[in-house]
């Protein structure tokens, strides 16, 4: 049972009369639950903006609505309060009866929707050719909790890892390969010397990228020097708006000037890096034309050279199991993996339909897409002949589109990325998918302690695998300390205790990173994804624990339960006598409304916030109701079974985040 829905439901006709349908939306969204128990359950706010609307005492509006709208049933109490609020306080009885209905539903009482979609989630994708870092973290776990999410309300979703199999970094490793390989270190662990060499070249690369611009750069700031030296020679004029104008270009550019010398800095940090190794420095003075050559490579591999292309087939099925250990760690799956290589021979076409249909122009050689609301067009085929991202992505689409059907397509990638795919749905919607949906769900930067993208000391983005082994290792130092805190001593062996830390350890990680709004970078903190209080993993699953604790303490069998509820309703139901238990109830009944809330913009952390305020209300209420010492038999059971459902939910919450439970911590 969706409360706030039904509550929604039974004001829009009322609301509908009075305000008319194209506000209605928008007036039942001012229905929220109430933030203090002394206003009701839930409470309403519409009353003033359309008091102002219409020329009318709030009150009033408000009294009219009371009167019209039909909610007896499940309301004890609708009161008007301060300048038009309206107050809802719940049955108790109809609470009490929905709160048991969830008890006895495997579905916890949350409804499968309407309304299906077919939707395809694009997510994680990493370049198959380098091991998976921290960067990979957060669209992995995203996108895998709202595919879990959409299949559990009832859409059809398709899971697609379009992973970077194909193209320039191939080209780059291919080319390391065949002058920089160490054949020993390849026999030993192919990826990492896969690794090494992609990492060598590309740096290489940068080597004479730099070299090649330091010059220009250098004269960029002596331009900048002078014009800074120009500005401040400037006498003041007396004319207040005309002086503010020449400080504001003072400090214009001052700013470019020391924007350029930072430039200079990097490039010189750069240069330095290679040229105070004297191997690295060798290698590039043997390969001056590195980046040229690696283009070439790429362009062979493309056009089919059998050379490359058995080193590709070679190196691939070992990246893509280097990967797959990762999601295995994670408990994460796809229906597809079709990378960029999947999509190659159908570039051409897309190219040609595009010019077919007059929107694709010639520019400078180049393939080009002009759309009037962006200033520069998406290139879809460069002048030397090479396709680009956004060629693939469109015949991604249109692949998507005639396979699957689809509704919807989600691409859970960085925010890095909003005008590529600003670009990209504008292209599709006018040459192949005007009735799909594209949304592309941004997200942040994972950052260190002083607020920087959380890198090694080295500079190189952190291993994901370094990443879940460390978590595990503080995972277990704190299932450890509290084992051993334990009053009667530890209760765990060390087999439970590696089990419990590796549930632990992977669920603080994805926990982390789902429990802050997706579009906001966020640091990166061990000790506080591990604590036991406040909101994270550790905590809901402390949470859960504490409930087969008390079955345990109290030999209780679950199942036996559970059958003894479904089956003896009116001896054996959940009894909300405590403001507690009906508190607890209330909150377990809100778990629709928080998928509800994921959902409207695909934000888990609308359902970590919720789990963490059911965990707080189940502490609350195992504070004040004592369960197993209950003074009556069937309020022992009641709160027995309201402890179990609390334990159900937390535990189904947490599957959708892709995290697991434990009975004992």
């Amino acid at each position: 049972m969706n409360i706030l829905a039904e509550l929604k439901n039974r004001f829009h006709d009322v609301l509908a009369e009075i305000a008319g349908d194209s506000d209605v939306q928008s007036l039942l969204d001012m229905i929220k639950p109430a933030q203090d128990a002394r206003f009701g359950d839930y409470q309403a706010n519409f009353a003033m903006p359309l008091g102002k609307r219409l020329g009318q005492a709030p009150r009033d509006i408000a009294a009219q609505i009371i009167e019209q709208v039909s909610v007896d049933d499940i309301c004890s109490q609708t009161e008007i309060a301060g300048p038009g609020f309206i107050n809802l306080t719940l049955c108790s009885h109809w609470l009490t009866e929905q709160v048991n209905a969830a008890a006895g539903d495997p579905r916890v009482g949350v409804a499968k929707i309407g309304d299906p979609k077919t939707f395809v989630l694009d997510y994680s994708s990493p370049n198959v050719a380098k091991p998976m870092h921290v960067g990979h973290i957060r669209s992995t776990v995203i996108g895998d909790s709202l595919a879990r999410s959409l299949r559990f309300l009832g859409h059809q979703v398709i899971t697609d890892n379009h992973l970077g199999d194909w193209g320039t970094q191939f080209g780059m490793i291919i080319y390391g390969y065949k002058h920089f390989v160490d054949q020993d270190a390849y026999q030993q662990h192919e990826v990492n010397e896969l690794s090494r060499l992609y990492r060598l070249v590309n740096q290489l690369i940068e080597f004479w990228k730099s070299k090649n611009s330091l010059e220009m750069q250098q004269q960029e700031v002596e331009h900048r020097e002078a014009e800074v030296v120009r500005l401040e020679q400037v006498e003041p004029t007396g004319d207040k708006k005309e002086d503010k104008k020449q400080a504001k270009a003072l400090g214009r550019a001052k700013d470019q000037l020391s924007q350029s010398r930072k430039t200079i800095a990097s490039l010189q940090a750069t240069i330095a890096a290679v040229e105070s190794d004297s191997q690295l420095h060798e290698y590039a003075q043997q390969h001056p034309e590195i980046a040229r050559h690696a283009l070439l490579e790429t362009a062979r591999l493309h056009e089919g050279d059998e050379t490359n292309r058995q080193l590709w087939e070679q190196f691939l099925p070992k990246c893509r199991e280097e990967m797959q250990r990762v999601y295995r760690r994670l408990n994460v799956e796809f229906d597809h993996e079709y990378g960029e290589s999947y999509y190659h021979e159908m570039l051409p076409g897309v190219v040609a339909d595009l010019q077919q249909a007059g929107l694709a122009t010639e520019s400078e050689g180049a393939q080009c897409v002009f759309l009037d609301e962006f200033e520069t067009p998406m290139i879809i085929q460069k002048s030397d002949g090479a396709y680009l991202y956004a060629t693939t992505d469109l015949a991604t689409i249109e692949y998507r589109r005639k396979q699957w059907d689809v509704d919807e397509i989600l691409y859970v990638v960085d925010h890095r990325q909003s005008e590529h795919f600003q670009k990209l749905f504008a292209v599709a919607r006018v040459w192949n998918a005007p009735d799909i949906e594209m949304h592309h769900i941004s997200f942040g930067t994972v950052l260190d302690e002083s607020g920087r993208p959380y890198k090694t000391r080295s500079g190189d983005a952190v291993g994901l695998e370094g990443l879940l082994d460390e978590a595990v290792s503080k995972a277990l130092e704190v299932v450890s300390a509290n084992d051993d805190r334990k009053p009667n001593g530890p209760e765990l062996d060390e087999a439970a205790r590696h089990h419990i830390a590796d549930v632990v350890g992977h669920g603080a990680i994805k926990y982390a990173d789902l429990s802050h709004n997706r579009t906001s970078d966020y640091v990166f903190s061990y000790d506080k994804m591990m604590a036991l209080e406040g909101n994270t993993a550790t905590y809901m699953q402390y949470s859960y624990a504490r409930v087969q604790s008390i079955f345990r303490k109290g030999g209780i069998d679950v199942e036996s339960l559970r059958e003894a509820s479904q089956s003896s309703q009116s001896s054996q139901s959940i009894v909300l006598a405590h403001d507690a238990e009906r508190g607890l109830a209330k909150m377990i009944l809100r778990y629709s409304e928080a998928l509800e809330n994921v959902m409207e913009d695909y934000r888990p952390n609308q359902l970590t916030n919720y789990l963490f305020d059911l965990a707080k209300r189940f502490s609350s209420f195992f504070e004040q109701c004592p369960v197993l010492k209950a003074e009556e038999d069937t309020t022992r059971q009641s709160r027995l079974q309201l402890c179990d459902l609390t334990g159900r939910v937390i535990a189904h919450g947490l599957s959708l985040l892709g995290i697991g439970v434990v009975d004992q911590m």
